[in-house]
């Protein structure tokens, strides 16, 4: 299931990882191990943030995925199954004379 992972980055915690050259490092890792559709790096609510999207197979990859995440980052996250435009249309499809 395609999936968007949204990271809010604890602004103390990424300010210790730069310096220690650990985020660049984290953030290689996490693209590795999901192999993003897109991936997207900025600001927002005041802190560092990514918009991540990839195919999840199953749930219990989470654990895996995220404990970077939280532990090296102390990050805020939240993961929501998207659609892109071709998945809205097949599923809207679906709809019709239902």
């Amino acid at each position: 299931m395609r999936v968007m992972l949204r990271a809010h980055i604890d602004t103390q915690a990424a300010n210790e990882a730069t310096r220690a050259g650990v985020l660049p490092q984290a953030m290689k890792k996490l693209m590795d191990k999901v192999k993003p559709e897109a991936a997207y790096f900025g600001p927002s609510e005041g802190v560092r943030s990514c918009w991540i999207v990839f195919d999840m197979q199953d749930s219990w990859e989470m654990p895996a995925l995220l404990e970077g995440l939280f532990t090296e980052l102390n990050a805020e996250i939240e993961i929501s199954p998207v659609m892109n435009a071709e998945d809205l249309a097949r599923g809207l499809s679906q709809m019709q004379g239902g």
